[in-house]
């Protein structure tokens, strides 16, 4: 990631975190002229800890010890009055939009640690705009099982079940995978199945979610993938924040995969991406949602066994089946 992005954002966030806490002085300000008894014990905490200093750098140990009695007192008092005035110590702290990094795009406990929240900014910037942009529309609330078909039909679709019925199995192993992701036993997840039949859909539900939790969710087509890949493996691409986050992200969601042009430098960086994240090296969980539109037989005939021992071992395999939803609005 180039630094006029990051810049931009980090000036954003400044002027953010400026404003927030310009609002807070003046709320507190207005709530302390209704509260003079508030505000004068607030006065006299300052004061005995500006006190309680400089007794300490002076080494008086009997001027800190009854420093730090009546600052103990005061903070009591100011508890008393706070609770029956009916807010907490939150009240006091500016809303900031993150809680972790106070918007400063870096953690509060490491400020040289970049903090979730801009990292989902900056990959939002160059790599999932265009794949995830219905996000806000496409998510669990708007998912509809009744644009399936709840005719069994075992010849046409392989299976016992309606299309209606396998989707909403998907579903719930979706919402499972959501609500277990910091499992480390919970499977990964592979979509497989025809276009039109929501793999995309449920994707994207399931990356919403995981932002709403302050995940970092890379989604990336696995032709993309590999060739930025390639090119920084070749110095073709000097900036590494999206080979590094593609390790790295909470949630890595590779769509289209079978769609790329493989050889054996691609076949190895495909391998070392889901062995690595399976394996947790980066010191962290991370799970990874794959879509295709091959089959496990197709998936079997293109790939080496390692990446399909992978795949059959430690992804969750769902078989999407059913008529093309895009082709039946299209009818519509």
């Amino acid at each position: 990631m180039s630094n006029p992005e990051l810049k931009v954002l980090l000036n954003e966030y400044e002027q953010k975190r400026m404003r927030e806490e310009r609002d807070n002085d003046e709320k507190i300000e207005t709530f302390l002229h209704q509260n003079p008894a508030l505000a004068e014990i607030i006065e006299k905490i300052n004061l005995t800890s500006i006190d309680l200093s400089k007794s300490i750098l002076a080494g008086n140990q009997e001027k800190v010890v009854a420093a730090q009695k009546k600052l103990e007192e005061y903070k009591q008092k100011k508890l008393e009055i706070i609770n029956k005035l009916g807010i907490t110590e939150d009240f006091f702290v500016p809303n900031y939009e993150c809680k972790k990094c106070h918007d400063t795009g870096y953690l509060v406990e490491n400020n040289s640690i970049m903090c979730t929240c801009l990292r989902q900014k900056l990959l939002d910037i160059k790599y999932n705009q265009s794949n995830i942009f219905n996000i806000s529309r496409e998510n669990f609330s708007t998912f509809k099982d009744a644009v399936y078909s709840d005719v069994v039909d075992e010849k046409k679709y392989h299976s016992k079940v309606s299309p209606r019925e396998n989707i909403n199995n998907i579903k719930s192993i979706a919402m499972h995978f959501v609500e277990h992701f910091d499992d480390a036993e919970e499977k990964n997840l592979l979509f497989t199945g025809n276009t039109g039949l929501g793999k995309t859909f449920l994707s994207n539900c399931i990356a919403n979610e995981m932002l709403k939790q302050g995940k970092t969710v890379l989604y990336q087509t696995a032709p993309v993938m590999l060739d930025t890949i390639i090119d920084y493996r070749f110095g073709k691409a000097t900036d590494d924040f999206v080979y590094k986050n593609i390790l790295d992200a909470d949630l890595l969601i590779i769509d289209d995969l079978g769609t790329e042009s493989m050889n054996s430098l691609k076949f190895t960086e495909l391998f070392n991406i889901i062995n690595t994240r399976l394996l947790n090296q980066n010191h962290k969980i991370t799970k990874t949602i794959i879509s295709t539109n091959l089959s496990l037989n197709n998936l079997f005939n293109t790939y080496d066994e390692r990446i399909f021992s992978r795949l059959a071992g430690y992804y969750n395999i769902c078989r999407f089946f059913g008529e093309d939803l895009r082709l039946q609005k299209s009818k519509k």
